[in-house]
C-alpha cells in the first residue's frame, strides 16, 4: 500500500489532478464492506496532512466499524456535470482504492479532531483512477501499486 505522498511521488500529474478535484468537491462517496460482505455507500469528506490522506468518522458510525472489520475501501470524487452539449468541459471523476487505517494515537487524534471517540483514518492507496472525456473520447488514467500510470482511451 502507498501513502498519498508515495503516490504523488509515482504519479505526479495524476497526484495533481486528484488532489485538486479533491479539494474542490468537499463531499465524496466511500464504499465499505458490512459485516456480511455486501457494499455500503457512505458520505465522507477527506483532508490531506504530512503527506497523507486522512478521513474521520463520529463514533459509533458504521462506516467506521464496517473499517474497522475489514480496512478495504473505496471512494469515489464526482464533479460538476459538464456546462452545455460538450461532455468534454467535464472535469471528470476520481476514485480511489485502498486501504482505512485507524489511527489510535491519542496525540495525533487530538490534533485531528476536538471530539471525543471520533474515529481517524489514514488512507493507504492501492488504485487511483481519472476518468474524463477528451474530443470524442472517454479517457483513464489509472495508476496502480507497482504497475504505474497507464492510459485506455474508449471512442
Amino acid at each position: 500500500m502507498a501513502s498519498w505522498q508515495e503516490f504523488e511521488r509515482q504519479a505526479p500529474e495524476l497526484a495533481a489532478v486528484a488532489h485538486r478535484l479533491m479539494d474542490a468537491y468537499r463531499h465524496k462517496v466511500l464504499a465499505t464492506l458490512r459485516k456480511d460482505g455486501a457494499p455500503r455507500v457512505s458520505g465522507i469528506e477527506t483532508s490531506f496532512r504530512d503527506g497523507e490522506l486522512w478521513t474521520g468518522s463520529m463514533a459509533a458510525a458504521v462506516k467506521a466499524a464496517d473499517l474497522r472489520r475489514d480496512p478495504r475501501m473505496a471512494l469515489h470524487v464526482t464533479s460538476r456535470d459538464p456546462e452545455g452539449p460538450d461532455p468534454s468541459t467535464w472535469e471528470g471523476d476520481v476514485k480511489l482504492a485502498g486501504r482505512a487505517v485507524e489511527i489510535t494515537d491519542a496525540d495525533v487524534l487530538a490534533s485531528f479532531q476536538p471530539e471525543p471517540d471520533s474515529h481517524l483514518f489514514r488512507i493507504e492507496l492501492t488504485e487511483v483512477v481519472w476518468t474524463r472525456v477528451e474530443s470524442n473520447e472517454l479517457v483513464i488514467d489509472a495508476w496502480r501499486e507497482g504497475v504505474g500510470v497507464r492510459q485506455t482511451r474508449r471512442a
